[in-house]
């Protein structure tokens, strides 16, 4: 089973709208277009699914949902999505909802399930998953025990090694991993939020996370700095026997550079 996650887009209602030097909807144009080439390149469809994880909205208007609708529309698999703290939770599945995108947040896929959980706080930064995401959580690992769990967030469960990202992070991420710690199939953690590549295993589960499609985060960097990485995407490939493989993607270098001077938006 082959998807794509594709996350933070940051979009305004104006296509034109800067953000720290990308106008974010060309540049989420252009990662469309090349998911679209490579399934060309290849004679493939590009995937099976896409999982959106959050900040697909940077100012919260029904045109940013619209202009997002509009660009997945144009990729042919289901998209399945969950929001960020720059999303507005309401608005984002009224307007979803109206184009047509699922508002499914548990997938029984084979011999995988995937669970994309909330962990939208109004007016804050940082995450949380409430107590009836920490249940849903426990239902799907008890009433699936032997399947493998791909689980979606936005906000990052550890430490990405940037200190003044990392303090905006998922902060009962602890009652998260005790409920996974139960669970004896392969157990992979996704989120969007950092606006870079990782991978990392920590006590037995792999966390993963990937670049946003406009600016870029610095990786480990102590303060606020924007990476010259160019946007991208994570192609992931569910095996039946718990194994995943996954590659980050990226438009050519110096594409869409962003204002190295910013010190915060």
């Amino acid at each position: 089973m082959d998807l794509l996650q594709i996350t933070d887009t940051h979009l305004f209602a104006d296509k034109n709208a800067d953000f720290l030097g990308i106008a974010p909807w060309y540049s989420a144009r252009a990662v469309v277009d090349a998911i679209l080439e490579n399934a060309r390149e290849l004679d493939a469809t590009p995937q099976d699914f896409i999982l959106a994880t959050g900040d697909l909205s940077q100012d919260q208007t029904p045109e940013s949902y619209r202009h997002f609708s509009e660009l997945m529309g144009e990729l042919a698999p289901p998209i399945f999505w969950l929001p960020g703290n720059h999303d507005d939770g309401h608005l984002m599945q009224a307007e979803l909802d109206a184009a047509g995108i699922s508002n499914a947040k548990h997938l029984l896929c084979g011999q995988w399930q995937i669970l994309l959980l909330d962990t939208h706080l109004d007016h804050e930064t940082f995450g949380e998953l409430s107590a009836a995401q920490l249940i849903l959580l426990e239902q799907a690992i008890t009433h699936y025990p032997e399947h493998h769990l791909l689980l979606a967030v936005h906000h990052q469960a550890i430490p990405v090694g940037c200190a003044w990202l990392d303090q905006h992070n998922l902060r009962n991420s602890a009652a998260m991993k005790a409920i996974l710690s139960q669970h004896q199939a392969s157990k992979v953690v996704m989120c969007g939020h950092v606006h870079q590549g990782f991978d990392q295993y920590e006590q037995g589960i792999r966390y993963l996370a990937s670049p946003a499609t406009c600016i870029q985060f610095k990786p480990l960097s102590d303060n606020f700095a924007l990476d010259s990485m160019a946007p991208g995407w994570r192609a992931l490939s569910l095996y039946p026997d718990g194994r995943l493989s996954t590659q980050v993607w990226r438009l050519p270098h110096h594409a869409f550079a962003p204002d190295f001077s910013a010190t915060g938006y």
